[in-house]
């Protein structure tokens, strides 16, 4: 049976955690990340139990200055990146599944600053999570998609709080 299409308004969050940058992973070069995020009514996807929601983000990942191997290239880790974002969110499940909590979002994002994560002013963002009730838990990655280089990504941990 198709999950019906959900009408209960936006859901937003506030959501904050670490980011680090991709293919150099180490706890001490994480900087914060915070980001507002508006999900829409969740619309049932034809005989599937698949429903596809609009997604818009706006957010910032701070600037790093402790990874002295960047310092001085062309690409630093320095600048503060503001991030707009917008695409679908995919859920799998009737409203009531355990199941139907697990998301995955996936949405074109336009940003501010250059970095070694983040080179172009154009990337791509993926999130995995979870959303409860009142909070989310969130595994978000951004990166251009090879389409330019360096394309290490920033990837991210998040909480937030959902109303």
């Amino acid at each position: 049976m198709a999950a019906p299409a959900m009408a209960d308004g936006p859901r937003l969050s506030l959501e904050g955690g670490e980011s680090f940058l991709g293919g150099y992973f180490t706890w001490s070069d994480g900087t914060p990340a915070v980001f507002a995020e508006a999900v829409f009514d969740a619309h049932a996807v034809d005989g599937s139990s698949f429903t596809w929601a609009p997604d818009i983000t706006a957010g910032w990942i701070d600037g790093r200055d402790n990874i002295s191997r960047f310092r001085y290239t062309r690409y630093t880790t320095r600048d503060h990146v503001w991030m707009l974002a917008g695409g679908v969110r995919l859920q799998y499940g009737a409203p009531d599944a355990w199941c139907r909590r697990l998301f995955f979002s996936f949405q074109p994002t336009l940003h501010t600053g250059r970095t070694q994560g983040l080179s172009t002013s154009y990337e791509f963002t993926s999130t995995l999570g979870w959303q409860g009730e009142h909070w989310m838990l969130g595994l978000r990655h951004s990166s251009n998609g090879f389409l330019h280089m360096p394309n290490r990504g920033e990837n991210m941990l998040l909480v937030g709080v959902s109303f």
